[in-house]
């Protein structure tokens, strides 16, 4: 049962570290936003592309802080590519709908897609460079 218990908080551990990660973006992007509106928005697949690199440099970034994955097995390493950005991407889309009845304008991050693209490209880096912790 501690086994059990250490696997899903080394998990959630992960998930709310690299939700950090992703709301210090979308607060970003959004005070990024006004200064670079374009009268045509960018295409979704470029937008997408872009979404991956920043999130391959927030992974990077997120190493300086924290160089080690909170996750000491292998399988949860594995499962954490899976959990944690399937997650963060609903919880993105979440954000976005409450930024939307409030009458708020949403950015893309906003969306499951691009928060799921954030967030797979945060795990993946953080996958092939963490370390496993000693």
């Amino acid at each position: 049962m501690e086994i059990l218990l250490e696997f899903v908080l080394q998990i959630l551990g992960e998930l709310l570290f690299q939700l950090g990660f992703e709301m210090l973006a979308e607060l970003g992007f959004r005070g990024l936003q006004e200064p670079f509106r374009r009268p045509k928005p960018l295409h979704p697949i470029l937008a997408g592309i872009c979404y991956l690199i920043f999130g391959a440099v927030a992974g990077l970034l997120s190493l300086l802080l924290l160089p080690h994955l909170m996750i000491d097995s292998a399988v949860g390493r594995v499962a954490n590519l899976v959990v944690t950005p399937v997650s963060a991407g609903l919880f993105m889309s979440l954000v976005g709908v409450w930024r939307r009845r409030r009458g708020e304008d949403v950015v893309r991050l906003d969306r499951f897609a691009y928060g799921f693209l954030f967030a797979m490209a945060m795990a993946l880096v953080r996958f092939q460079f963490g370390g496993v912790p000693v």
